[in-house]
């Protein structure tokens, strides 16, 4: 049989796997150790109403991920950013991150809050979308800036600075920061979207 080339076996031995199960088996809360079940308590009854996600995987560190739900919760139910462009930044970090269960559970809580679909269909096609209002367009510019360049510009900044003050652009880095993380998240573990769903986000050009 011949051979690949080195090259192409090299990257076929670090090719990532298609997203297709979940690498962290769901946990039985009966069989938790105490400190799971305590974390796992404390999200179920908290806002989000349940224990979906990045929540499962997080579980394994219970320290870590109690730490981190509860930064996440505090930044999608108490930032100063209005809540359809805290779902908007939540969009865009999932696009940019090609993370199709975080788009699919945050998209809804977008158009619900008041994001367009237009704007949210034409994001998920990896485009700056259309008729944005100037807040939309501020918070877009400023998150694609800073996830394309690992920074912002002046001009980036002094922007939303002026809209929503040193806070907001705090809590603007911080929701989207943190949804990296929970990008990051599902994407290793392989959260899958439930049966029937397609993947909303199409692959883009790199």
């Amino acid at each position: 049989m011949r051979k690949l080339p080195i090259a192409l076996a090299l990257a076929a031995s670090l090719a990532l796997p298609a997203l297709a199960e979940d690498r962290f088996p769901p946990l039985d809360p009966a069989q938790m150790t105490p400190a799971q079940r305590q974390v796992y308590d404390a999200i179920a009854s908290g806002p989000r109403g349940g224990v979906r996600g990045p929540f499962n995987a997080w579980l394994r560190s219970p320290e870590t991920g109690d730490r981190l739900q509860r930064v996440g919760e505090h930044l999608r139910f108490s930032s100063v950013i209005p809540t359809a462009l805290n779902e908007f930044a939540i969009l865009i970090t999932a696009r940019a991150w090609d993370a199709p269960y975080e788009w699919y559970a945050h998209y809804p809580l977008a158009v619900k809050a008041g994001l367009p679909e237009a704007v949210a269909a034409e994001l998920a096609q990896g485009k700056r979308p259309g008729n944005m209002t100037e807040d939309q367009a501020l918070v877009y510019d400023f998150l694609t800036e800073l996830h394309r360049n690992h920074g912002v510009s002046d001009a980036g900044f002094n922007a939303l600075k002026a809209r929503f003050g040193e806070q907001g652009v705090v809590d603007l880095i911080a929701v989207s920061g943190y949804y990296v993380a929970v990008a990051m998240t599902l994407n290793v573990a392989q959260v899958k979207l439930p049966d029937g769903v397609p993947n909303p986000l199409p692959p883009l050009p790199r």
